[in-house]
């Protein structure tokens, strides 16, 4: 077997992480599998449709062994604490950098949900407390979401919004999203999107205030700094 000096003890669970190993260098037949981890034929069959089965083992077209979709999920949510672990200083600093309070969102389902935020000290400010649940049909964060979606969800998560599919192309195309009392009357907004290693879109940062302050351009004012920062939240994604 591989790495003979790296043994956690537990034969079954060492003999796995082997198999994954092999794995991360590409797919591989069984036989390729037997010939590159040293374990006996019947013991890498058995171990590789466990994993098969918990998906951390899946098959290619050909029918060869790859790295299966939950050690991507497990991976993500590696990345999803580190995001938070690095959003509350990017947050705080945006904030004190624009005057305005500041929110990082994350989609679940059909609603985002703020995962964290920096909230203006005084005056005039929209004050979302994290853990708040909000549609995905107004709102600049809802349009950062949306914009880079698969095309069946994209499609979806249209009806009904107060954006449109044009309002989206120039999403795409600034990087970064406005809104003007879309969520609520008086308010305005900008965000950008936060992205994983894979530039997909994991998260939207949002900067908000009253429109008397930001305009109805909000855009004009506070993209640059909600793009660098978001730009800040996704390296540390890149790098989690």
């Amino acid at each position: 077997m591989n790495n003979p000096d790296i043994s956690s003890g537990v034969g079954v669970l060492d003999k796995a992480a082997v198999i994954l190993g092999a794995l991360a260098a590409g797919p591989a037949t069984l036989a390729g599998l037997v010939a590159s981890t040293g374990l006996a034929r019947p013991t890498a069959h058995r171990l590789a449709l466990a994993l098969e089965r918990h998906r951390m083992v899946g098959r290619d077209v050909q029918g060869r062994f790859v790295l299966g979709p939950r050690l991507a999920e497990l991976s993500a949510v590696v990345g999803e604490d580190s995001l938070l672990a690095a959003a509350g200083p990017v947050l705080t600093s945006l904030r004190d950098a624009t005057g305005e309070s500041t929110q990082l969102y994350r989609r679940q389902g059909e609603v985002r949900v703020c995962v964290a935020a920096a909230e203006r000290t005084s005056g005039l400010r929209d004050i979302v407390p994290v853990g708040s649940a909000l549609p995905m049909k107004v709102g600049s964060a809802a349009q950062v979401l949306l914009a880079w979606e698969e095309p069946e969800r994209y499609y979806h998560g249209l009806r009904g919004a107060r954006f449109t599919a044009t309002a989206l192309s120039g999403v795409r195309r600034r990087g970064w999203a406005q809104s003007i009392g879309e969520r609520e009357p008086g308010m305005a907004s900008v965000s950008a999107p936060v992205r994983d290693p894979q530039q997909r879109v994991v998260a939207a940062l949002t900067v908000t205030g009253p429109i008397q302050r930001l305009t109805r351009h909000p855009g004009a004012r506070l993209a640059r700094a909600a793009v660098d920062a978001a730009d800040r939240l996704t390296e540390v994604m890149h790098h989690s």
